[in-house]
Parts: structure tokens; sequence; C-alpha cells
């Protein structure tokens, strides 16, 4: 009998590090070949580690609550059979360094020669989400962020520079900003307004519900987006008579040709990928003084999960695909969302998502930016109303499927024009569905 380490397998390009929620398997245990031996939460996603042995769990390393690192031992298995079983292959954790898009053949990039390489100092230099969430959570403003010595590409704070900041007491040189020659500090320095939190009164009747990590993760994501992008939403009223008929005459068809089931969303993700290649600026990102616009669609699906959270998987390169590619994709990932069964890098790497807010009744609803994309669209209910018609013979009132679409965008690059313009498109792609159109 040989005892052998089970290593923390990589978890994603950005991931370092998971905490163990939960053991599945208790020591003494008997364990098969790729059964879940724990469970695992990231700042990305929750999921399982299978064991890559079968035998008996003879030691946790770790308790459940404690973080381990990508490719450090959190357990060891006896094992009869250790050549028998594939070993897993574990890359070596490497020093985090925050994503920097780099123009390619395939991925416009709008930036002047003269500013090439992103600010450093001062209220434009540049830090990743993760830095920034962490910022926040820790209260540290932005002139003391900006104080904090990085050692990341272009001297970019890092997750484990921040984090040793706060472990250090919080002590750094401070800033002093550049003051023009004879004008007094005091017209220069700024103070940086101190959030108050208003005081909660709880009485009797009132039920106190602890935030598990994930809603605790959306409640910053959420509040960094606001933070970071000047959002604005943009609405249209889409007829999507045409694609409600066509979904009804084949989607019974459809699902015996091909085993999926037809919802409206792969629908209304095609139309969306046809209207970002006639407006490919909505499908980018913000880098410092940069505009970064990407060559790939990497379309998030918003995904409500049984908890009542929320997770937004990514369909990869969404414009490869034709229908039948787009209803596997959401069917897939919208169903292992659910069963808490998606990869890391299945949540990573969005440059546009649509949120169907009408999954729950909403006519309509004004999202929130995922990011650092700069925009997302949100569909409503599709509901039956009256409508006026022009025909040959004059105007006519109509029963047509109508629906609502909401596009909110980051004003700081996309100005009204061309983000009303773009909702404008989705809808008119929409209402000329062929009604004729084989599956």
């Amino acid at each position: 009998m040989a005892k052998v380490e089970v290593l923390m397998p990589k978890l994603g390009e950005s991931v370092m590090e998971a905490t163990i929620t939960k053991w599945l398997i208790e020591e003494g245990g008997r364990v098969e070949f790729e059964q879940p031996l724990v469970e695992i939460a990231t700042d990305k996603v929750d999921s399982e580690v299978p064991a890559p042995y079968a035998g008996m769990l003879v030691k946790k390393l770790f308790n459940e609550g404690d973080v381990v690192k990508i490719g450090q031992a959190f357990a060891l298995i006896e094992t009869e059979a250790v050549t028998d079983a594939p070993t897993p292959v574990v890359e070596a954790p490497k020093a985090e360094v925050p994503f920097v898009p780099q123009p390619t053949q395939t991925s416009t990039t709008l930036v002047s020669a003269s500013s090439q390489t992103a600010p450093k100092t001062g209220g434009n230099r540049f830090y990743s989400p993760l830095v920034r969430t962490i910022a926040l959570k820790e209260n540290i403003s932005n002139e003391e962020l900006d104080t904090i010595p990085g050692t990341g590409l272009d001297g970019r704070v890092t997750k484990n520079d921040i984090l040793a900041y706060v472990a250090s007491g919080r002590k750094s040189a401070p800033v002093v900003p550049s003051t023009p020659v004879n004008q007094p500090v005091a017209e220069v320095r700024r103070e940086e307004p101190i959030a108050v939190k208003p005081a909660v009164s709880i009485g009797g009747g009132d039920q106190i519900i602890e935030m598990d990590r994930m809603r605790k993760l959306i409640a910053q994501n959420m509040v960094l987006s606001k933070q970071t992008s000047a959002h604005v939403t943009s609405f249209v009223e889409a007829d999507v008579t045409n694609l409600v008929r066509w979904r009804e005459k084949v989607k019974g068809e459809f699902e015996k040709k091909y085993g999926e089931k037809l919802t409206f969303t792969p629908m209304i993700l095609e139309a969306v990928v046809q209207a970002i290649r006639e407006f490919p600026n909505v499908n980018a990102s913000v880098d410092g003084d940069r505009i970064i616009v990407k060559g790939r669609i990497n379309l998030g699906m918003a995904t409500a999960l049984p908890s009542g959270n929320l997770i937004v998987p990514v369909i990869k390169n969404a414009d490869q695909m034709n229908l039948y590619g787009l209803t596997k994709a959401v069917n897939d990932l919208a169903n292992r969302a659910r069963q808490n069964k998606l990869k890391p890098d299945e949540i990573q790497d969005g440059t546009y998502t649509v949120s169907n807010v009408g999954t729950f009744g909403n006519v309509m609803g004004t999202p929130i930016i995922n990011q650092p994309q700069v925009a997302i669209l949100a569909t409503g209910a599709i509901r039956k109303r009256p409508a006026v018609l022009e025909t040959p013979d004059g105007d006519v009132i109509a029963i047509r499927h109508m629906m609502f679409l909401s596009h909110s965008y980051d004003h700081r690059i996309i100005d009204g024009a061309l983000g009303g313009m773009f909702v404008k498109r989705v809808a008119e792609i929409l209402e000329a569905f062929d009604i004729n159109r084989s599956i």
C-alpha cells in the first residue's frame, strides 16, 4: 500500500488558491477514482475536486474553511495501484499579473501611439477588478491605493501586493500630489469623501440572514461596477411575433432532430452576435486611457441559481456558432450552473452579457455592467399587446408579441448614439426574423 498526495488542481488562468468549503469523504473512508472528494470555492466559482486515485482517505491536510494554494497537497490517499491511475497534471502557480489585452490581427485597439504605456501613478493608475474589490472591502481609498508599490506588469498592484499591504498594517509612503509652480498646495489637495454607513435598526420581528460567500462577492462586484462605469440605459420595444411563431412551429421538430429544447435565449443571442459584428465597439473593455475592442465575441448569459444568487457562464466564440450550437451551449451551461458544476474557465473572459429579466415576468430592467465589460443587454417578458401595423390599405390594430430591450452601457466610452443604435439594431434583427427559416 502506498500513500499519495492529492494536489489542488489548476482551476483557471487567474485562480491562485481555493477555500475548502466541505469535505465529502471522512478520514478512513473509501473513495473511488474520480469520485468527488471535496467541495471548494474560489473568487470565481464553486466546484468539486475529484479523487485522482481509488483507495482510502487516510488524512485531511486542511480543514473546512482553510485556503489551499494551487499545486499544494491537501489530502493523503492510501492506494494499491498508483501507477494504473492517471497522474494529475498540476501547473506550478505563477505570480499573478493583471491581464493586459494586446492588439492582434483579430483585435482592434483604439489607442494613439503616444499612449502605449498604461499610466502607473495618480488618478489614472490601472487596477484590476479583483484589486479594486479587495480595496473596497478593506475601505482603502483611491489615494491610499496609489501609495501601494506594485510588483506586476508596468508596476501594477497585484492581489498579493494589496493583501501584503493590508497584513502589514497599511503603512506606505504618502503620495504628494504634483503642484503647479507658485500655486499653494491647499488649492490642489482634495479630501476623499468619507462614506458614512447609515445605522440599521433591528426590531423584534426582524430576521437576520448572514450573506453567503457568493452573495458577498455579488454585492462587492455590483458596487464596484457602479463606482467604475458611468451607467446609462437605453430602451426599445421589439415586435417579435415572427420569432414566437417560428419557434412554436419548429420546437418539436428541433428537439427531435438535435435532442435540445429550443428556447428564446439562443435566438436572441444570435441577433446580439449579428449586431455586435455591425457595432463592434460595444464589445470592448477599458484599460486606463485605452479602449480595447475585442476580436472575439464571448457572450455571458446571466443565470439565476436555486439559492437565489446569480452567476454568468460564458459562451466562448459565440460568433462561430449556428443556432444549434448556441442552443446546445445555452442549455448545457445553464443546467450545469444550477447544479454547481461549472468550471472556473467557463465564467471568465466574457466580452458582452445578456440577462433575461423576462424569466421572472419583468417587462424591462436596468442591468448593471459585468466588469470589465462596457455593456449589457436585458430582455423583458414577451407579451401579447395591441399594436398599430402599417399595411398597403392603411394602418390597422393587431395583436402582436412585444418585448422590451434594455441596454446599459458605460458612458465613458459609449455615447447615447452608439448605445441606442446598437439596441435598436438588435430589435430590427429580431423583428425581421424569417418565419420560413429551416432548422
